[in-house]
């Protein structure tokens, strides 16, 4: 757990947050600023910086955020109409917070990704 984390204060119940589902190693949470009509983040609860430090450190772990992305999708019911799986990485991607953190979206028909 990194201390000034806001991620990680959300997964230790520092930060109030509405939970969908989680595991041992996995905690998923809606997003408060929604970018689809349903958009809920998974994260490890340890903490990793992005996608690839998580990658290089712990592979089952990456494997395991994305099982968790799959079985958020059933929760929400959009695992049949179609979904979206995003991790942001680097600064021209838009990341806010350095805690790995990967983006379930759907409920609706999503736009095309990145410029028409």
């Amino acid at each position: 757990m990194s201390a000034d984390c806001l991620f990680c204060k959300i997964v230790a119940g520092e930060i109030p947050a509405t939970v969908v589902h989680e595991t041992e190693k996995t905690f998923a949470f809606r997003d408060i600023k929604p970018q689809a009509a349903k958009h809920v983040l998974v994260v490890p609860r340890e903490h990793h910086e992005d996608a690839i430090s998580l990658a290089a450190a712990d592979p089952q772990l990456l494997a395991d955020l994305t099982t968790a992305g799959a079985e958020v999708a059933k929760v929400e019911g959009i695992d049949e109409s179609g979904y979206r799986l995003v991790f942001n990485i680097g600064e021209d991607s838009g990341r806010t917070v350095f805690h790995v953190h990967l983006h379930v979206l759907g409920g609706e028909q999503l736009g095309l990704f990145g410029r028409p």
